[in-house]
């Protein structure tokens, strides 16, 4: 198995290499993000080791780049940054895994493994119904060839109603999967953001199904 650790700290990024290497693994190293971004596209890697802080690119950065070019490269992130924001972010921008330092390298070793039982996952399909997509791995919605600019909630509304394009989707479906079941929420809501749906992406796009709840149409 082939891995790409994207580290600047020298002693640490010797450390992995040294270790990774007495478990088996082949082990290259990089200490910049643009190396490592190319390194990444070119290598046949089966995972990357990838620092957040880095010279020349983040580790955001270098994963965000290599998800819009449809590579899958299955990525451990590592980041002093412990913050759940920090995690958080680290895992929407694309990586698999995000580990804080310092951190185990027991608990390294075992979620590098976890990473490579899984591989590289297939490209998340781009939802599309008549001349509207939606790309969840993107979160990229465009209508026409044109991009609309959604909310959160908007998109999480659209998403729900086009993996059930053509069916009836009730009110209460819709708020049991797309609003948070701890949260106070408004009778009316849904009807809301339809309404903000219509207005971005017209209004035919969504039909009302009276007594019965919404279906999204081509």
């Amino acid at each position: 198995m082939r891995v790409l650790v994207v580290e600047d700290e020298a002693r640490l990024a010797t450390a992995l290499q040294r270790g990774l290497q007495a478990e088996g693994f082949v082990v290259d190293l990089a200490g910049t993000g643009p190396l490592g971004l190319e390194m990444a596209r070119h290598g046949g890697y089966d995972a990357m080791i990838l620092d957040v802080m880095l010279p020349g690119l983040s580790g955001y950065r270098v994963v965000r780049q290599l998800r819009a070019e449809e590579h899958w490269l299955p990525v451990l992130m590592l980041s002093a940054k412990d913050g759940e924001y920090d995690q958080a972010d680290g895992l929407d921008c694309g990586a698999d895994d995000y580990l804080t330092k310092p951190f185990s390298y027991v608990v390294l070793l075992a979620r590098l493994r976890a990473l490579l039982r899984r591989g590289a996952p297939q490209r998340p399909a781009v939802l599309s119904v008549g001349d509207l997509t939606l790309d969840p791995a993107g979160r990229r919605v465009q209508r026409g060839g044109r991009q609309i600019g959604l909310t959160a909630r908007e998109y999480a509304l659209l998403e729900y109603l086009m993996r059930h394009a053509g069916e009836v989707v009730s009110k209460t479906e819709l708020l049991d999967h797309v609003w948070d079941a701890g949260m106070e929420t408004a009778p009316n809501a849904v009807e809301v953001y339809v309404g903000y749906l219509r207005r971005k992406l017209g209004r035919a796009l969504v039909e009302t199904v009276r007594g019965a709840g919404y279906r999204l149409v081509g």
